[in-house]
């Protein structure tokens, strides 16, 4: 079942944090989208083994990393969070600016952001918050294909926008360009490197 907006209206940051705390949502521009319920075991192996390989990887960068649920607010302008209309929780968020990061998230756009995709939420992650992710600056966005063990990655250019993605097969190693350094470790028998 593919992701689509459930509630009608138009909703802000302050109606989202009055909503019950079993509910998961995302705004977008205002319209509220319901996230899927638990993710599978094979979607949880990927964030659980890339958040194993980024962590140590950003000590004294003054990077973190974040996985959902996990609050990112992006403003359109300055508004108040009361009144910010897009919300999303991203599978995993590298945020590199400690001013960004509060008690409720984070508010603005993260460095990197990546998104496991399953089949209830492939559209939502492939053009509304590809569309959402460029627009909000974030430097890079991986969409990843656990199935299919494919990766696609945006970067924004000096124009401010997505160029043509690589797409690539889960093999060997994959350089995160907004993060020097690091590098995630992928093995042809669906297990990752080590």
């Amino acid at each position: 079942m593919p992701q689509t907006a459930t509630k009608v209206g138009h909703f802000s940051y302050g109606d989202y944090r009055r909503w019950p705390e079993d509910e998961r949502w995302e705004l977008i521009d205002g319209e509220a989208f319901a996230m899927a319920p638990a993710p599978s075991r094979l979607h949880q192996d990927f964030v659980v083994e890339l958040t194993a390989q980024i962590h140590p990887k950003l000590a004294g960068t003054g990077c973190r990393v974040y996985v959902a649920p996990f609050d990112v607010r992006l403003p359109k302008v300055n508004e108040a969070d009361e009144h910010v209309d897009t919300v999303v929780q991203p599978d995993l968020a590298v945020i590199c600016d400690p001013a960004k990061l509060d008690e409720r998230g984070c508010r603005g756009a993260p460095d990197w952001i990546v998104e496991i995709l399953s089949p209830y939420s492939a559209v939502h992650d492939q053009i509304r918050k590809r569309a959402l992710y460029e627009r909000h600056g974030v430097r890079e966005y991986w969409l990843l294909h656990p199935v299919d063990r494919i990766l696609t990655i945006y970067r924004l250019g000096e124009d401010c926008a997505y160029g043509r993605p690589d797409i690539l097969e889960l093999t060997g190693t994959t350089a995160v360009a907004t993060i020097t350094g690091l590098e995630i470790g992928w093995s042809s028998t669906g297990e990752f490197l080590r």
